[in-house]
């Protein structure tokens, strides 16, 4: 994460154990602060075992997650859902969706029927909601819907469903990710909702793979790829370069909208503050390879592309904690 200039990041609730309980939750806090080189915020797990039949243990959990989730588990028994949004709305604490209705697929539809049912429990327990990585124009439409109704919900996209479609795609594993990558015009949508303010952040839903694991029987190969490194030098050199968004609004998706959301202690630097900034080279253009991947998984549709913006240097907390690309 260094290496892409992040100094802060929200991990999902899919480690082992997973963080469900007062005692997982405080021991993966504690591992997390003695080891991570950067900032890590925890996710805690909506359900048990991220199972979706027995709600996690919330009040317990609060004093060491930030937002609640079951990561890239579409919670289908709304009954299990209401009663964690009432929950998470007792401990002011924010649930945060992968929304994607299997019932209906893997295309556009299974999204847009998980958010439109979601938004609808919102509406009835009043909880803080946070829609993961959407990817259809349908969707951000629902969204935007229930926030000019007074809902209290934000929702993010990623730099590949922003810049990758159905069209540009290989058929290979690096391109296998959930949500899937849909058609032109929702990517088109997609980026636009962005552009528009009607999405309020930029994540990565960064998920690293074996090669071995990425290869072989596509639909064997597991969803998800890899985007810490690629993600301030995707945002500038589709965005800013091309005078889509301004540098400041860049940073606003993902540093000040995202830490206001969650309540983290960074997004701004001010004097007196937390010294936590990266460097980047903003008119070096560099060509993204396979060995100079950091990460020990290489599974990024974007390798070969021609990117400008790359990290110089991360400092986090003062301390200087990534020196690279010159």
């Amino acid at each position: 994460a260094v290496k892409g200039g992040i100094t802060s990041v929200m991990a999902m609730p899919n480690t082992n154990p997973v963080p469900d309980c007062e005692e997982t939750a405080r021991m993966i806090f504690e591992k997390a602060e003695e080891q991570a080189v950067n900032r890590v915020f925890l996710y805690g797990s909506v359900t048990k075992g991220q199972k979706g039949k027995v709600l996690s243990d919330i009040k317990g959990m609060k004093p060491y997650i930030k937002a609640l989730s079951d990561d890239g588990i579409c919670l289908s028994d709304l009954s299990i859902l209401k009663e964690g949004m009432y929950a998470a709305k007792e401990e002011e604490l924010i649930i945060c969706s992968h929304a994607e209705a299997k019932e209906y697929g893997v295309g556009p539809e299974s999204e847009v029927k998980a958010v439109e049912r979601e938004i609808e429990l919102v509406k009835e327990t009043g909880c803080k909601y946070h829609f993961c990585h959407l990817s259809t124009g349908e969707s951000i439409k629902a969204v935007r819907r229930a926030i000019n109704s007074g809902l209290d919900i934000t929702s993010e996209v990623t730099p590949h469903h922003i810049f990758l479609c159905q069209s540009t795609m290989e058929k290979n594993g690096n391109y296998k990710m959930s949500p899937a990558l849909r058609s032109f015009g929702d990517m088109r949508l997609t980026l636009s909702g962005l552009i528009s303010g009607f999405v309020d952040m930029v994540a990565t839903d960064h998920a690293p793979h074996t090669e071995e694991e990425k290869t072989g029987d596509y639909e064997r190969i597991p969803n998800g790829i890899i985007g810490f490194e690629t993600l301030i030098p995707l945002m500038y050199t589709g965005l800013v370069r091309t005078g889509k968004l301004t540098f400041e609004k860049m940073f606003d998706y993902l540093t000040y909208n995202p830490a206001k959301r969650f309540n983290l202690p960074a997004g701004r630097l001010k004097e007196g503050g937390i010294a936590d900034f990266a460097v980047i080279s903003p008119d070096n253009m560099h060509i993204y390879t396979k060995e100079e991947i950091l990460s020990k998984s290489k599974n990024s549709p974007f390798i070969g592309t021609e990117l400008f913006g790359m990290n110089m240097m991360t400092i986090v907390n003062g301390e200087v904690k990534y020196k690279g690309f010159q």
